[in-house]
């Protein structure tokens, strides 16, 4: 007659997992993109089955992890959540297929489809990482995510015009804070030079938000090792977009500024930069080094909520900058800037031919130096 806490727990984690192929969630189905790493069709196993595999897990699990797996999963990963630590070889079997308990928590909670531990990535927040007893093992499956495979060959990108784009409070496209010096490169990068040249504290990289052809606010320097970007999340710090003020009325932009929600997080890693797709919705990312090095034109890739890519390698980048190039001599930052548009894509595969047309979108421009 009366339910205990750890029943409620159980029923509440069950009511929070992960939609499957069917259910409405306009953020991961029935988007056709350039860019492999879509979510598929979940693994064979009716409902009934999953079911009382999941109760019979979560009820073995401690009331105080319970806890930490539904704020996680409740939030959908926008409450910050300590590592859920429970044992590696445990093993647990749905249909005719044996998951390891990591796996199936995730498959639960997050990717129905989700087959094999060689598909994820584990997030910079997880504290877990070779610091912990190897018999046990993060299963909080907001501290995971899926890796993006880019097709290929991929569709070709149409590079876009710079001289319509400008920062705020700027007639033209040059930059007014860099004392009337005028640079060819694209967007904002005199912007990023003028931040050298200060002095200022030694930053990785500088993000500039832009709505269509103008820039919104000023550059934002990174130099903590992560950093989120967001519209509008619980328990956030970064660079919050919605704090911006903007002049741009169009219902278009209004629309995707608020679609943005927990946004992306940019994370500087031992083999590069990597993005992570937050938000219910997918995000467009273009980089010289997610290109075949031969290749006249740089491609757009199109990564889905929950994915990771790795969207830059500074390596790759110093290799692509070769001394007898003429379009990188002319322009530099090209190889060290990525560009990345919230919910709409541009390229061939759309209608936008240019990100200066996209509704929102960032400039990332890195520290080669």
């Amino acid at each position: 007659m009366f339910r205990t806490k750890r029943s409620g727990l159980v029923r509440r984690l069950w009511r929070s997992r992960a939609p499957t192929e069917g259910d409405a969630d306009t953020g991961t189905r029935g988007t056709a993109g350039c860019c492999l790493g879509k979510p598929g069709k979940p693994n064979p196993g009716t409902e009934a089955e999953l079911k009382a595999l999941t109760y019979s897990i979560l009820k073995k699990i401690k009331e105080k992890q319970l806890d930490v797996l539904l704020q996680a999963v409740e939030s959908k990963g926008g409450a910050k959540s300590p590592c859920l630590l429970l044992p590696a070889k445990v093993d647990a079997r749905l249909g005719q297929q044996s998951y390891p308990l990591p796996l199936l928590l995730y498959k639960v909670f997050r990717w129905p489809d989700l087959r094999h531990s060689s598909e994820l990535k584990r997030l910079s927040c997880c504290e877990s990482y070779g610091k912990i007893n190897p018999e046990l093992v993060c299963c909080n499956p907001h501290h995971m995510s899926r890796l993006c495979e880019l097709e290929s060959p991929p569709p070709p990108y149409s590079k876009y015009p710079t001289d319509f784009l400008k920062p705020p409070d700027s007639p033209g496209s040059a930059s007014t804070e860099t004392g009337g010096t005028v640079y060819s490169a694209p967007m904002g990068f005199s912007d990023s030079l003028a931040l050298q040249e200060r002095g200022e504290q030694p930053h990785w990289c500088v993000v500039a938000y832009w709505e269509e052809k103008t820039r919104v606010g000023r550059l934002y320097s990174v130099q903590e090792s992560s950093l989120d970007i967001f519209y509008d999340l619980p328990q956030g710090t970064g660079f919050c977009l919605g704090q911006l003020a903007s002049d741009n009325k169009s219902q278009l932009v209004q629309t995707v500024r608020a679609k943005i929600g927990y946004g992306i997080q940019l994370s500087r890693e031992a083999d590069g930069v990597w993005v992570y797709n937050r938000s219910c919705y997918p995000i467009f990312i273009k980089s010289a080094t997610l290109d075949n090095p031969d290749s006249r034109t740089l491609l757009v890739h199109k990564v889905f909520p929950g994915f990771s890519i790795k969207a830059f390698d500074f390596e790759k980048a110093k290799s692509l900058r070769r001394p007898n190039d003429h379009e990188f001599s002319l322009q530099p930052p090209t190889v060290f800037t990525v560009q990345i548009s919230f919910v709409k894509g541009w390229g061939q595969c759309y209608t936008r031919q240019f990100i200066s047309s996209c509704p929102c979108w960032l400039e990332v421009i890195f520290n080669n130096r």
